[in-house]
Parts: structure tokens; sequence; C-alpha cells
């Protein structure tokens, strides 16, 4: 008889998205305090937020790199996580129709480590090439009373024409969703990834599948920078914009309250898979947890989807109704 696996999820890992929510909105809900002039909000409570500069909006977002700082120290190899910091910075930007231009990281550390900052800062440099930002400062923070190990984080900063600001306002009924490919499990989901692998009594030196990369190096493959949409959104109509991150799927729900199919799926990386299996999680908590295969996602009037000339697909549509779908499972539930 096959041994019964202990069925996992991601509020069983210890992040439970909407006790986060809760607790989020008890946090901004105190805070209203909007300052007098040249700088007034424009845009909240999305992917990015945007401020008033004449003509311009800036906005403004921060983000950091999660429990994939654990998987990095486990191997001993950091001169990725740069990258992932910078990518889950200007990817918000991106969502939001902003041009990234520049960021500050912020390390707090329980001691500094020259070989890791130096290693870290290789990545941040990679990331910043990609993305056509310059890092224009940072913060490093010693805090042995606080931490263990360190945390990395980073803000980012885009400029967009104010009357080319994307929001999802216009998305509607009949639009389709085009999907772009992730490079994999990106920087969300680690905290149930780990949980798995580590139940399992499994080692993240173990080899994976037949490429000879192992379980930590496929973990630790960086966030895929979406570059290439700030051309896209020049040439096309796009109504909407969503990066697929923590929360899978259900980034969606930020953008409109309309019905949103995923009706063909882009294939899922074989690390999801593995993770699925290896922990016995239901398909909609796989999708509500991780990107599973698309990264980001582009809401557009068909004929303008079938143009884009970016590696994607059309993988669903928006019709009248409320809620995020996985062909005819809701996920958001």
């Amino acid at each position: 008889m096959a041994e019964k696996r202990e069925k996992f999820s991601y509020a069983k890992s210890g992040v439970d998205i909407k006790q986060e929510e809760k607790a989020i909105k008890a946090l901004t809900d105190r805070i209203r305090y909007i300052r007098k002039g040249i700088g007034q909000p424009v845009l909240t409570g999305h992917f990015a937020s945007i401020v008033d500069f004449g003509a311009f909006g800036v906005a403004v977002t921060t983000d950091g790199v999660g429990s994939k700082i654990m998987v990095a120290e486990a191997m001993s190899k950091f001169d990725t996580i740069g990258i992932d910091c910078v990518a889950m910075n200007v990817n918000d930007l991106i969502a939001v129709g902003a041009e990234p231009v520049a960021m500050v990281d912020y390390i707090a550390a329980e001691k500094p480590d020259e070989e890791v900052l130096a290693e870290i800062a290789a990545g941040l440099e990679k990331g910043c090439e990609i993305a056509n930002i310059t890092l224009v400062g940072g913060e490093t923070a010693t805090l042995p009373d606080m931490i263990r190990g360190f945390d990395l984080a980073g803000t980012a900063i885009g400029i967009v024409e104010k009357d080319r600001i994307i929001t999802g306002n216009g998305i509607q009924p009949g639009d389709v969703i085009f999907g772009i490919p992730s490079s994999g499990i990106h920087s969300n989901g680690l905290t149930l990834a780990r949980k798995v692998v580590e139940n399992a009594g499994m080692s993240y030196d173990d080899e994976f599948g037949e490429n000879g990369k192992t379980i930590g190096e496929e973990l630790l493959i960086p966030t895929r920078i979406y570059r290439e949409v700030v051309g896209v959104i020049r040439r096309h109509e796009v109504h909407g914009m969503a990066h697929i991150t923590g929360g899978g799927l259900l980034n969606l729900k930020r953008l409109k309250d309309l019905k949103f199919v995923i009706s063909d799926p882009l294939p899922s990386q074989r690390i999801f898979r593995f993770i699925q299996e290896l922990g016995s999680i239901d398909d909609d908590e796989m999708y509500r947890t991780f990107n599973m295969g698309m990264g980001f996602a582009l809401i557009m009037p068909e004929e303008e989807a079938k143009s884009v000339k970016i590696e994607g697909k059309i993988v669903g549509y928006v019709e009248e109704g409320k809620g995020v779908y996985l062909k005819d499972i809701r996920v958001d539930v």
C-alpha cells in the first residue's frame, strides 16, 4: 500500500493569505494623511502607487525576496537573489504602465558578511542591467538582537504620463488574457515549497530531474523581469496588467470586479508538479499560491492580443460576473 502523504496548503505552512489581507487592512485603514502641494496620490492600493508630478506620475513600490533567502542560505548561493529583489519591484511598476527608473535596497543582517554582500551585489547589478534602472543608494543595518541571517528588500520608482496609467478600469467583457511565461517559482510561495521539501525528508542538494540541477538550484532560478512589456503597452491597447506574484491568479482580482477565466493556461514548469505531488496539494491551492508558469498577464482586446510579438499566448478571457476561474474551478473562494 502506498504511503499516504500529509496534504499541504499555504495556510498550513504558515502563510494565511486571508489573514494577511485583514492585517494589512488594519494597518492601511489607520494611515490617511495626504500631503498638501505637488506629489498628491493619483493611484493607491494597486501593484504600485502613483503620485502627481504635473504631466507625469511617479510610481513607487516596495517588496522583498522573502523566504527564498532561506534556500539561498541553505545552498550558500547568494548571487541571484539580488535579481529577485529588482524583479519583484520593477514588475509591479510595469503593471501600472510605468517605466522603471531607479531603486534603493535595504539589507538587515545579523552580522555583516563581506562575501555574502558581494554576491548579493552581483545579483542587484545584473537585475538593474536587465531592467535598465539605476541602483541609486540603499541601507545596510546590523541587527544581531532582531535578525537571524539577513533580509533583503527594495523600493523602486518609475515614471508614467498620467493619461497612460493602466489600472484595469478599462477592462470589459470580451477582453482576453494574454499570459507571459515565468522563469519558474519566482519569489512567492517559497514557504510552502520549503515545507513540502523538508517534510519529505529531502535536501536542497538532491538532484532534480535529468538536467543535473539540484532542487535548491531550481528554486533559486531568479524571477523574470518583464521589461519587454514596456514596449508592448506603447504599441498596443492594453486595458489591465497583473504581476502574478503571491496569491497566484488572485492577483487578477486587483484589476476590476469581473469574471476572469483561465481556459487554456500556460504549461507549468516541472518544479510545480514536483511540489504538488510531493505535498498532495489541490489544483486550486496551487493556482492560489504559485504563478504556475505565468508570471505576468495582459488584459486587452482579442485583436490586439493576436498581434503581440513577445513570448506568450492568449490563456483566457473576461466576461460578466465575478471571480477568478481555472477552467470551471473557482479559485478565489
